[in-house]
């Protein structure tokens, strides 16, 4: 029987498997090589071990910045909606020159500056209209830009859990990797005094090339972990390669029960917003269409000034006009560069309609609009249903990872009773110094179990409060948080 050194030897280095020295996540796995120097054309790697450096330096990521230009661009089409129903002014000018007759008239030519300007009066006008759909849009972007910042928020915590759980099954890895070297060691001693058969040994060798490829696989998945935080950063870091040196993952409890949640989520969800947006913009072109079959489209004109005794504006001449359906009033003023000051003043009101007798359109697309509105409130229905379905769901995942948390956590007290059981029976003769090994191997298991439903259970919270619209990335920081990977104090790795 191995005497009690080498059970603090080997007890020493499966420790010494779950310790190992912080690594860059981003270089190739842990190992004997010669790292070579990075090129001077590769980005620089930021250091981030703790949440809160992830989620700094999400801010700059491509998918953050999207979501700021996409609530930008929606910002600029209300400026540019608001532009085009203010007042609009402009400025033109017509030359002409004329020889009547042709034969034996003179040349005489006539220069007319015009300004002219229009505004939206009308509360129908399609410029106000579209004013008022820029503004819902807006409104509806402002809420899909925290929605966007929200989902982001969540890839960049659930990646920086995938790199720490990597992390960790690495670090149990070489700690099982270190066990079956040391008990290859000992059953080759053991073949080389006839005390086992080559069977044995060859079971040795398997488990042994067994937990070998379970490394490697391990620090495949820490570089793979590092490669999904690089993609959803937009930039490498450096993630550190001992799992206790990470930061703790936030826990996020729901507030209020199941209809709370809803209500919440109804409320402030994009999917919500975007499908009473389209059930306004419906609503509008219905009002639209009806104002379309009932108003006829009526033009009032005035003109003032040197109208040249009715034949047109030979002089300083004032006009305006207002069209019913467009609800646009405009207004211009001619000043030809020659004097007109013979010419007399007068004034001219006229008012003229455009009535359709045959083939209007404005039955169907009444027709239209309304199917519009009830297909908008279909979909306003569906997605309502489709967030009710999520919370449901996102709140049930969460309960379960609680309640899977309890039996983990017995599971870690009976793995550490053991343990000590095993000790005893060693100190008393009755036991191997392998039994202690497999124990110890039992509780950095167990707890290696636990620590990962923690993170499942952080990161459920954390879908649920993204379901309920209560995520705000920006109060992250200031939540409670999970405990760390390290063990407690006092025990033994």
């Amino acid at each position: 029987m191995p005497d009690r050194s080498c059970s603090l030897f080997l007890t020493a280095l499966l420790a010494l498997g779950l310790l190992g020295a912080p690594v860059a996540a981003q270089v190739t796995p842990p190992g004997p090589s010669t790292v070579a120097p990075a090129p001077l054309s590769a980005p620089a790697l930021a250091p981030a071990e703790s949440l809160q450096d992830v989620l700094t330096a999400l801010r700059g990521s491509p998918g953050w910045r999207g979501a700021d230009l996409t609530y930008r661009a929606a910002q600029l089409a209300l400026d540019s909606a608001r532009t085009r129903a203010g007042l609009s002014l402009t400025v033109g000018a017509d030359s002409s020159l004329v020889k009547v007759p042709w034969s034996g008239g003179e040349w005489q030519g006539s220069t007319t500056v015009t300004v002219g300007a229009s505004l939206a009066v009308l509360p129908w006008s399609a410029a106000r209209e579209a004013v008022r759909a820029a503004e819902r849009a807006l409104a509806a972007a402002a809420v899909a830009l925290r929605s966007d910042r929200a989902s982001l928020t969540v890839q960049a915590v659930q990646a920086y859990a995938g790199a720490r759980s990597a992390a960790a099954t690495l670090a149990l890895a070489d700690a099982q990797l270190a066990l079956n070297t040391r008990l290859l060691a000992i059953a080759t001693d053991q073949h080389t005094q006839n005390l086992i058969t080559a069977e044995a040994l060859l079971e040795r060798q398997a488990a042994l090339q067994s937990a070998q490829a379970s490394r490697d696989g391990a620090a495949r998945g820490v570089a793979l972990a590092a490669a999904q935080l690089t993609r959803v950063l937009g930039q490498p870091i450096t993630l550190p390669g001992d799992p206790a040196a990470f930061g703790a993952l936030p826990l996020l409890a729901p507030a209020g029960d199941l209809s709370a949640l809803l209500a919440r989520a109804l409320a402030a969800r994009p999917e919500i917003a975007r499908a009473e947006v389209a059930l306004a913009d419906a609503g509008a072109g219905l009002s639209a269409a009806e104002l379309d079959a009932r108003v006829p489209d009526l033009t009032a004109s005035v003109r003032a000034g040197q109208l040249g005794g009715g034949q047109g504006g030979a002089g300083r001449v004032v006009s305006g006009n207002l069209n019913s359906k467009s609800g646009v009033l405009g207004a211009q003023l001619s000043v030809p560069l020659k004097d007109t000051s013979a010419l007399p003043n007068g004034v001219a009101l006229s008012l003229s309609g455009t009535f359709t007798l045959l083939g209007s359109p404005a039955r169907d697309a009444l027709t239209q609009a309304r199917l519009g509105v009830q297909q908008a409130q279909l979909g306003l229905d569906t997605a309502r249903q489709a967030i009710e379905l999520e919370v449901r769901t996102r709140l049930s995942d969460f309960q379960d990872a609680q309640e899977g948390l309890t039996s983990l956590q017995t599971s870690l007290v009976r793995a550490q009773t053991a343990v000590n059981s095993a000790r005893a029976r060693l100190e008393a003769g009755l036991g191997t110094t392998w039994e202690v090994m497999q124990a110890e191997l039992g509780v950095v298991q167990a707890r290696n179990a636990v620590d990962t439903q923690l993170a499942a259970v952080a990161l459920a919270a954390l879908q649920l409060a993204q379901a309920t619209a209560d995520l705000d990335p920006a109060l992250l920081g200031a939540v409670p948080r999970l405990p760390d990977l390290a063990p407690p104090t006092g025990e033994r790795p």
